[in-house]
């Protein structure tokens, strides 16, 4: 059961807030609240030691802190400073909260140059017929959930939890 979770939960999550950023540019708060209860949950019963739980709460508090000095700027939306604060937990405090955080940031700077290549060529887009949301055309900010998402499932391996199952120690 342990394992179940540990395997679906964040992936699941995590694909869930991409498609909610994508087509409606909100990720809801209750996936950032599943995220966070679901590792407080499981974490344990996975085998992590307890200052091992500690130290990915303290990541997920200095990735909160990073985020709401970045809200309180309007440079981040609050979904994503959300997610982004939950999923971090899941990645402890070391070198995975590291891999995941480059992950997104690289995502996040091709999805923006994407979107703005996208946006800038628009009437063609439109002219061509493809199924692109209009939200993503018209809206003004970048859906950042689909980067928190892709660079997730990228350093998802390394997450201490899921590298322990992989490694067939936890």
């Amino acid at each position: 059961m342990t394992t179940a979770a540990i395997f679906v939960v964040l992936p699941l999550c995590l694909a869930f807030a991409a498609l909610s950023d994508l087509f409606t540019m909100t990720i809801p708060n209750r996936v950032s609240a599943i995220v966070l209860a679901a590792f407080l949950i499981v974490a344990p019963f996975s085998g992590l030691a307890w200052s091992e739980i500690g130290m990915s709460l303290v990541a997920g508090a200095a990735v909160f802190a990073a985020c709401f000095a970045l809200f309180a700027f309007n440079v981040m939306g609050g979904g994503d400073a959300k997610l982004l604060t939950a999923a971090s937990v899941w990645y402890g405090f070391g070198m995975p909260l590291v891999e995941f955080l480059v992950c997104v940031a690289y995502v996040g700077g091709l999805l923006t140059l994407l979107i703005l290549i996208l946006r800038a060529k628009s009437a063609s887009v439109l002219a061509m017929g493809l199924p692109i949301p209009s939200s993503l055309l018209l809206a003004k900010k970048v859906p950042y959930g689909i980067a928190i998402a892709i660079g997730g499932f990228m350093a998802f391996p390394e997450a201490p939890m899921v590298a322990m199952r992989l490694a067939g120690t936890g």
